[in-house]
């Protein structure tokens, strides 16, 4: 008995390492995996090979720099992938900076009640996506402009709360498969265009055009809804920069863009709009919800900062004609902080009225001492924006102006070409600014060429130009029937003031992060000398190739200009992208802005389906 006992132990002592065995098999295998995965994203069948063991979703590529190092084939290069893996569908939409999921994740704590929730919130690097945004099921290319500005595709933007929410207002309407924009808006159920035509018979400008002989120009919409303002305005040669946040009128701007729109996601909370000074002749408010007389008044005086010398601001609001105690009051101290600000009402009719600005310094200099709200101090930077917070104080303008009473640009369009009175403050002389439209007007037209066999004369509508420098690649697609985003990296931020008085629109941001806007938005992206600048920060050139991808549309096209060595190591990534729908590279011309050995890639990214995601 006592034989049959021991082995009996033996036995058990045997059971118990076998199974401690496979236990410790599974935790491996569960290991391997939780790395290689994220919760909700789906996973590419051999990602793994391609990322070098890194997570292919939330972690990173590999760092290394040492681009002549670089092995030519993929296989002997662990560097490269053979293929990025696809975000989740529930992503489709995502926008990294602007996700209210990492707020509650990372459990911020955000003011809401200064909108400080709607405000940018980036991801730190070992969070970001490092996967593809899918387009939604069913997506098509987008109706081509001009018929985008009246419709779009229902399966490309999923959403009909608007229709229904605001069906009496006519936003938009849900006719079969597409969505129909009647121009309506909230204040403006009868359309905008009628709208427009009102306010320019309230300022009694010639013609009745709001655009004033081309000296109304740049114009910001807060709070545009769909953008149906801005999209009648453009026919009046009016560009406007149209600013909503990603609020509970779920996916307006998304519909904007849609539409071929210029437009953009932004909150008037607590930072500044990254916009410069003197930047728009007109700001437009139509029932937009702001409750401009908190904190001092900020918000008015960030629209004050933006406003050029006796620029105007259209209010269309319930305060400016109901006769209620609440909108009274309203009204009355609204009028007394504008009053104040040494602003004045021009025109007032119905449920509008129109105030402006005054043209010099002349009225804040007769101001009763320790008036409110005061003046900014000498050492503040009305144009310095990138993460800056709003101050309660009017900026003064600058000897200059306050002398010349005026901006002194030219009206529109020979503002394009025309050199601006401000070239001289971000040291740009005449001759350098004539020099830098001739290059650009060269190099666009060599950009064409390159893509003349797959571009057609509606590809294009939304362009973004991710380093803007004086806006002469926007300026040279004048004749084009599309819009530009110039946007200036935080570095060169100081001449995105030469590109508004240029008569066009653009914003600041730093390439190291997300951009704020939906997926799918742009149909052209050029990128001049984008990625040497990351570079010298040391930012993921992979990180923002995905940032690209996410916000380029399918069939949409790239243009990446640098040197040769960082041309070499994107073009690595061209079919893990799925941009090699189309792919052309050169060598330019050499001109006054060429760097050495300087490369230009152009690649065209397909339009995906299930397959090509299964993959």
């Amino acid at each position: 008995m006592k034989q049959k006992s021991e082995q009996q132990i033996r036995t058990s002592k045997q059971l118990t390492y076998v199974l401690l065995g496979l236990i410790s098999v599974l935790g491996l295998v569960c290991l391997y995996y939780g790395s290689t995965s994220a919760p909700g994203l789906r996973r590419s069948d051999d990602e793994s090979s391609g990322f070098d063991g890194s997570d292919p979703v939330l972690g990173t590529f590999g760092r290394n720099r040492d681009f002549d190092d670089l092995f030519e084939d993929q296989e002997l290069n662990p560097e490269v992938p053979k293929s990025i893996p696809i975000c989740d569908m529930r992503y489709s939409e995502l926008i990294p900076c602007l996700d209210r999921n990492l707020i509650y994740q990372l459990k911020l704590k955000p003011n809401l009640s200064l909108m400080e929730h709607y405000e940018r919130h980036c991801p730190p690097p070992e969070r970001r996506y490092n996967c593809l945004v899918p387009p939604p099921k069913g997506y098509k290319i987008p109706v081509r402009w001009p018929a985008s500005r009246d419709e779009v595709w229902k399966a490309n933007i999923p959403h009909t709360h608007l229709a229904e929410e605001k069906s009496d207002q006519h936003w938009m309407v849900v006719n079969g498969e597409k969505i129909n924009f009647p121009g309506g808006g909230t204040h403006f159920h009868d359309g905008a265009d009628k709208y427009i035509l009102a306010l320019a018979r309230m300022l009694k400008f010639p013609s009745d055009k709001l655009n004033n002989g081309g000296n109304i120009r740049n114009v910001l919409d807060v709070g545009c809804g769909v953008a149906s303002f801005g999209a009648y305005l453009l026919s009046h040669d009016i560009i406007a920069m149209s600013l909503a946040p990603n609020d509970v009128h779920e996916n307006q701007i998304q519909f904007a863009l849609e539409r071929g729109i210029p437009s953009t996601l932004g909150v008037l909370g607590t930072k500044r709009l990254p916009y410069p000074s003197r930047s728009f002749e007109l700001a437009h408010c139509s029932r937009c919800r702001i409750d401009w007389l908190q904190r001092d008044g900020i918000l008015l005086l960030e629209l004050d900062r933006l406003l050029r010398p006796g620029g105007y601001f259209v209010y269309s609001s319930p305060e400016a004609y109901a006769h209620d105690p609440e909108n009274r009051r309203i009204w009355n101290a609204m009028y007394d902080l504008l009053k104040s600000m040494c602003w004045k009402i021009v025109s007032k009719k119905d449920q509008t009225v129109i105030w402006a600005k005054p043209i010099s310094n002349s009225c804040y200099l007769k101001r009763v001492p320790g008036s409110r709200p005061p003046l900014c101090s000498s050492d503040d930077d009305p144009d310095v924006t990138w993460n800056v917070l709003m101050k309660a104080c009017i900026s003064p303008y600058s000897a200059k102006m306050h002398h010349e009473k005026g901006t002194g640009l030219v009206p529109w369009p020979a503002r394009l070409t025309a050199p601006p009175p401000r070239l001289e403050e971000v040291g740009v002389t005449t001759e350098e600014f004539h020099e830098d439209i001739g290059i650009w007007q060269v190099r666009v037209v060599d950009y064409w060429k390159q893509m003349k066999t797959v571009a057609q004369k509606n590809t294009f509508r939304n362009v973004m130009d991710m380093n803007s420098n004086l806006g002469g690649f926007a300026a040279a697609l004048k004749d084009k029937d599309v819009w530009v985003m110039n946007v200036a990296p935080v570095r060169m931020s100081a001449r995105l003031k030469i590109i508004y008085d240029r008569g066009l629109i653009g914003t600041v941001h730093d390439w190291c992060e997300s951009f704020s806007t939906y997926p799918r938005t742009y149909d052209l992206l050029h990128a001049w000398k984008v990625f040497s600048e990351i570079e010298e920060r040391g930012c993921s050139f992979e990180d923002l190739l995905i940032e690209m991808d996410r916000m380029l549309r399918p069939e949409g096209f790239v243009i990446i200009r640098d040197k040769s060595s960082i041309i070499n190591y994107i073009r690595k990534f061209i079919t893990a992208l799925k941009w090699d729908g189309w792919l052309s590279e050169v060598e330019p011309r050499i001109d006054a802005l060429s760097s050495s050995e300087e490369r230009v890639l152009i690649a065209k990214k397909k339009l995906w389906d299930e397959e090509v995601a299964a993959i």
